[in-house]
């Protein structure tokens, strides 16, 4: 497997004691973050709307301060440097960023010259841009499109070429702001397993914010955020057995999972991360193992 985006190992993101206001007089969207990523991990961060998701990823890739300004306290640290004093030019190579609205980062008219449009702009030898729009069709699996018009394409075709127009330009980080909102459940799909692909194929570091929980549960972490603020932080099972916090903020376990909660405690069953289902068959096997012992144990009772 080719290593043109592997990363080593080590920490790639450092927040510290993070706040942000977009004017004087409004509220905190961010309010004191600290966190940290290790490079080679896939982290969900998840949370209601307005909870400060995008703005953290903003922080990161630098469009704040850089772009949007406001007032910033705290310290954003992206491979021991500061993303305050960084250029974008010395941003770019390091971290990489796909937004909701696909459309909006759209430059190009085909797929090939849309992936060619940021290695050019970074002064990458011709024959060099030619080897990356071969990779990064192939990383993300739309070789087929190469030639297409991105006009022509479906919503998850879309969002797979601006992933790989990212990809072009080699970054070390990868951060996605609700990549498939807009998408149906097929495009979805398609969309996240390119993301898990690139993280298990090519040891990328990816940030992913979605609402969709049910296709975070593969992710190496899970963030919760609301207003502002960490709210849970750690593994996905770690993080859904806290339902009914999760459920005060407005956010939901997946369908499979509430539906597990429910029954261990309307049973009395114990339930511990460990064995959690996060889905169908996950749930199944809890299922099945579930009705074995709730036999065996009414046997006992009787």
């Amino acid at each position: 497997m080719h290593d043109l985006f592997r990363a080593p190992v080590g920490e790639i993101v450092r927040v510290e004691n993070l706040s942000f206001r977009y004017s004087q007089g409004l509220p905190e969207v961010l309010r004191g973050i600290a966190l940290s990523f290790e490079k080679g991990s896939v982290v969900g961060i998840t949370g209601p709307a307005g909870a400060g998701k995008s703005t953290l990823l903003s922080c990161i890739n630098g469009v704040i301060p850089h772009y949007t300004r406001g007032e910033l306290k705290g310290v954003v640290l992206l491979k021991g440097q500061e993303v305050s004093r960084l250029t974008f030019g010395k941003l770019a190579p390091i971290v990489g960023t796909v937004f909701q609205d696909v459309d909006f980062q759209t430059v190009s008219i085909t797929v090939e010259e849309e992936i060619a449009f940021g290695p050019e702009n970074l002064g990458v030898e011709p024959h060099e841009i030619e080897d990356r729009i071969t990779r990064s069709l192939e990383s993300t699996r739309i070789s087929s499109l190469r030639n297409r018009a991105i006009s022509t394409l479906s919503g998850g075709q879309k969002q797979r070429v601006a992933i790989a127009a990212v990809l072009s330009m080699l970054p070390e980080l990868l951060l996605l702001d609700e990549p498939t909102s807009e998408l149906d459940p097929i495009g979805t799909r398609e969309v996240f397993d390119a993301i898990f692909r690139l993280n298990r194929e090519h040891g990328m570091t990816i940030l992913v914010v979605s609402q969709k929980v049910e296709h975070l549960v593969d992710c190496d972490r899970l963030i919760v955020m609301s207003e502002g603020s960490i709210v849970l932080d750690g593994k996905p099972r770690d993080v859904f057995m806290h339902q009914d916090k999760l459920a005060t903020i407005g956010v939901a376990v997946p369908e499979v999972t509430a539906f597990v909660i429910a029954l261990a405690r309307e049973t009395g069953y114990p339930l511990s991360p460990e064995r959690l289902p996060l889905t169908v068959d996950e749930a199944e096997a809890f299922l099945s193992a579930f009705f074995r012992e709730w036999k065996h144990m009414q046997w006992r009772r009787s």
